[in-house]
C-alpha cells in the first residue's frame, strides 16, 4: 500500500466538523473573496488560509472558491449518508485556533505555501489531534518541492510516502483503482499521491502531485470535461472524507 520513502514527494487536505456559531461572518481579507456561514451540519468542510510566497499572487488557496466547495458538498450529500448541505464550508485560518474546529481540510495550491512559526504549530496538532488534510492543485518540480519543504517544517519527523491505489482510501466508498482518466485534463504527468501517517499509523495527509480536483468539481457543469473524469475527481474527495471520518 505504501509504496517507498519518497525524497520528493507531499501531502494533503481538508475538512469536516460540526459548525462553531460564535463564529461571525465576515468578508475575507481580498474585497472578493466572501467568508461562509455554514449551517450546523455534521460535516463542515474547512478551506485553509495560510501563508504564502506569493508565487501565484498569494491567492492560490483561494482557487475555484466557492463553487467547487459547493458542488463538492453537493455530490457528497447525494453519494453518501452524511448530514452535509451545498453551504457546509468556510474559510478557516490556519495561524488561529479555529482550524480546530474543522477536522477535515482541504488545500489549494501548496506550491505557493510558505506557513508561518504559528501555522507550523497549529499544522502539526491539528494532525496530532486526528485531523485529515487533502492537498491539491500543484505540479512541475518546483511546486512538489515547496509541497514537500513546507510539510517537512511541520513534521521532519515523519516521511512522505507514496500511496498506491491498493489503499483503503482509493476503496472505501467508491471502488477507484485507477487514476488516468483524470491525467489528461490536468497539467504535469502522471498522477501521484503522497501520503504521511498519524501517531496510529493512519493516513492523515494526501497530497495529490499533478492532479487539481477543484477543477473538475468547480467546472463538471459546464462541459469543460468529459464526464466520466469529473465522476472520478468527486470519486476520490469522497474517498477522502469517508476515510477521515471512519479513521
Amino acid at each position: 500500500m505504501w509504496a517507498g520513502l519518497i525524497n520528493k514527494s507531499l501531502l494533503i487536505a481538508v475538512v469536516a466538523s460540526l459548525w462553531s456559531p460564535q463564529v461571525p461572518a465576515q468578508r475575507f481579507r481580498r474585497p472578493f473573496i466572501e467568508q461562509n456561514s455554514p449551517p450546523a451540519t455534521e460535516v463542515v468542510i474547512a478551506r485553509w488560509h495560510f501563508g504564502t510566497n506569493g508565487r501565484i499572487g498569494h491567492m492560490g488557496w483561494s482557487h475555484n472558491y466557492p463553487s467547487s466547495d459547493q458542488n463538492f458538498n453537493e455530490f457528497i450529500d447525494n453519494a453518501t449518508g452524511i448530514d452535509i448541505e451545498s453551504a457546509s464550508y468556510r474559510i478557516v485560518e490556519l495561524g488561529s485556533p479555529e482550524v480546530f474546529d474543522y477536522p477535515f481540510a482541504y488545500v489549494s495550491e501548496p506550491g505557493e505555501m510558505a506557513l508561518t512559526d504559528q501555522e507550523v504549530i497549529n499544522f502539526r496538532e491539528f494532525i496530532e489531534r486526528g485531523g485529515f488534510v487533502l492537498m491539491d492543485d500543484f505540479d512541475g518540480v518546483a511546486q512538489l518541492e515547496n509541497m514537500r519543504t513546507e510539510v517537512l517544517r511541520v513534521f521532519p519527523d515523519r516521511p512522505l510516502l507514496a500511496v498506491t491505489t491498493d489503499h483503503q482510501v482509493f476503496n472505501i466508498h467508491f471502488n477507484l483503482n485507477d487514476l488516468e482518466r483524470m491525467s489528461p485534463y490536468v497539467p504535469g504527468e502522471r498522477i501521484v499521491y503522497f501520503g504521511m501517517r498519524n501517531d496510529n499509523g493512519e493516513l492523515a495527509l494526501a497530497a495529490g502531485y499533478n492532479n487539481d480536483l477543484a477543477n473538475f468539481w468547480d467546472w463538471y457543469d459546464e462541459a469543460r470535461y468529459p464526464l466520466e473524469p469529473a465522476a472520478d475527481a468527486f470519486r476520490l474527495g469522497i474517498n477522502f472524507v469517508v476515510w477521515a471520518m471512519t479513521h
